[in-house]
């Protein structure tokens, strides 16, 4: 996909809230016990999915790949990092971009904050960009993110992952995205997961794409818990990079956005 904004298929606009109906507390609690009914089946499949998602077959990495990374060459046996599991997500920033695509940095922005808790649990990050190192390394750093970032440029990585597409490949009906046909060109997101054993040998062992990417939005888990779920009118069209959301913050130094407060 040519832009620079994930385009994923998201949930309807948010319900009209002018006239919501106001109930006691006693036909609240029957309402909400009545959902927790279908919440706790929610769960439920979500626990039954993860385990057909953990009882797919693999598929042995037989190609070498190799990496640009801020201390030179890396193999994809180095992004373990003594680990023996990886999970990689496929940032969309192509050669000659200036910034990260919007969908990717909203992402993005949950990274650092669970690698402190799962890279203690033998599964290392890392996110793969087709641009050359330079070019993102300055966004990178505007961004104030840590996480490890490696350029893929000259491999053939982004392409056999299936979110880089040229356009020999479109015209050719070769191009696949989440697993269907692909007509467009360019970069697209997604993330990709691989296993190494004791031997040192690579699996693939999942990829998933487009909406597949919400599993990992803390922000939009929270926001589904209120009102107005994601109040937006078209999908991510409020998301902007954090350093160019407008508006103050209104709560004052303890909320930790870094913003000054209004008067």
């Amino acid at each position: 996909m040519s832009t620079q904004s994930a385009i994923l298929e998201g949930p309807p606009a948010p319900p009209d809230l002018s006239d919501h109906a106001v109930v006691s507390r006693e036909e609240w609690l029957a309402a909400r016990k009545a959902l927790l009914k279908k919440e706790k089946e929610l769960y439920r499949e979500r626990d039954r999915i993860a385990a057909q998602r953990r009882a797919l077959p693999w598929v042995k990495v037989d190609k070498s790949y190799t990496f640009e990374g801020p201390d030179g060459k890396v193999t994809l046996a180095d992004l373990f990092r003594g680990r023996s599991q990886l999970i990689i997500y496929h940032f969309m920033f192509g050669p000659g971009w200036k910034e990260g695509c919007g969908g990717c940095s909203f992402l993005a922005d949950h990274f650092d904050s669970a690698r402190l808790h799962f890279e203690h649990r033998d599964v290392a990050f890392a996110a793969v960009s087709r641009a050359p190192l330079a070019e993102f390394a300055p966004f990178k750093q505007r961004m104030e993110w840590k996480f490890p970032w490696v350029s893929s440029n000259g491999s053939d990585f982004n392409y056999d992952y299936h979110v880089s597409f040229t356009e020999e490949q479109a015209a050719a009906g070769k191009a696949m995205y989440n697993y269907a046909p692909e007509t467009d060109t360019g970069e697209s997101h997604g993330i990709s997961v691989f296993y190494k054993n004791e031997k040192g040998e690579i699996f693939h062992t999942y990829s998933c794409y487009a909406r597949g990417g919400e599993e990992i939005l803390g922000t939009f888990m929270m926001m589904d818990l209120t009102p107005k779920g994601r109040n937006e009118e078209g999908t991510m069209s409020w998301v902007q990079l954090h350093d160019q959301y407008e508006d103050d913050c209104t709560e004052g130094p303890s909320c930790g956005c870094g913003k000054e407060a209004k008067a």
